[in-house]
């Protein structure tokens, strides 16, 4: 399904707790200085370089305050913008506009950071095969709206949730009693369908996990010479996956080292916003 109708569909609930987050009772301040029945425009300007992501969810938090609020967009998610550029020019009830302001531009700036930051960790990957992918460290009740962000930005999504699949990671190999353990035990409980992936720390996991039939080998906080002889005992039997403290600083180190993926959790941990603003706001006379 396209993404932005998959957005739309899941993040109702969420943009309604956020506008009941930011609004109790009444926005007291426009109440007291516009009438309810005024309509009125505003631009929604750039403010710095960077990549658009979340337009439609930008849109959506006007039209639950008022039904008949239009957005008209001059770009589309995952547009290239500019300092001063006007992305788009919204019109509808005044005070669903300066009610919905901060809650639509915290969405927009949120997602166009990450958007902008994955799209630069990306443009470092140029000239291999391997792709990125975020993990499961997103602001609570903001994973839909993040995850999204990413694949506009040109990466990949990890697992959505705990139901996506099967991730042995250092405290289920624990309390299974090894990697081959934990590994026999997923195939035994999890569809066939679902892959397995086994979190490693040492060569020595990364035999067991490749013996036990893993799909995927995650090799965490490894040095890079250690990747490079993990790579090489998969040999094709399975995947592999960098994880751990990955950046944009020093991802460009991991390029060479013949891994499938590498997972960072930057992308939404650690993007900062994209600085956008609504202003230019005109109230029509009554």
């Amino acid at each position: 399904m396209n993404n932005t109708i998959t957005l739309k569909i899941q993040a109702d609930k969420l943009i309604r707790m956020a506008l009941e987050e930011d609004v109790s009772s009444e926005d007291v301040t426009t109440c007291a200085v516009i009438e309810p029945d005024r309509q009125a425009r505003a631009d929604l300007l750039c403010k710095q370089d960077g990549i658009i992501a979340g337009l439609s969810v930008f849109e959506r938090v006007f039209q639950i305050l008022d039904p008949e609020a239009k957005v008209e967009f001059r770009c589309e998610d995952g547009d290239a913008v500019f300092k001063g550029q006007l992305l788009a020019v919204v019109s509808g009830n005044a005070h669903a506009i300066l009610t919905g302001e901060r809650t639509a531009l915290n969405y927009l700036q949120r997602m166009s950071g990450i958007a902008t930051y994955t799209n630069q960790v990306v443009s470092l990957l140029e000239g291999s095969s391997i792709r990125l992918l975020d993990t499961r460290k997103t602001t609570p009740n903001m994973r839909i709206f993040e995850k999204y962000a990413v694949r506009v930005g040109g990466g990949y999504n990890h697992r959505y949730n705990l139901s996506d699949g099967v991730l042995l990671k250092d405290n289920h190999i624990n309390a299974a009693g090894g990697v081959a353990e934990a590994v026999k035990a997923a195939q035994e409980y999890a569809p066939f369908v679902r892959k397995i992936e086994v979190e490693t720390e040492t060569l020595e996991m990364v035999r067991e996990a490749v013996e036990a039939g893993a799909d995927i080998i995650m090799l965490d906080n490894m040095t890079p010479e250690d990747m490079k002889k993990a790579v090489e005992i998969t040999a094709g039997k399975a995947k592999t996956e960098c994880s751990g403290n990955v950046t944009r600083e020093n991802i460009e180190n991991l390029k060479k080292i013949g891994v499938d993926y590498i997972s960072c959790g930057a992308l939404t941990h650690s993007a900062p916003i994209l600085d956008v603003s609504l202003k230019n706001f005109f109230p029509y006379p009554l």
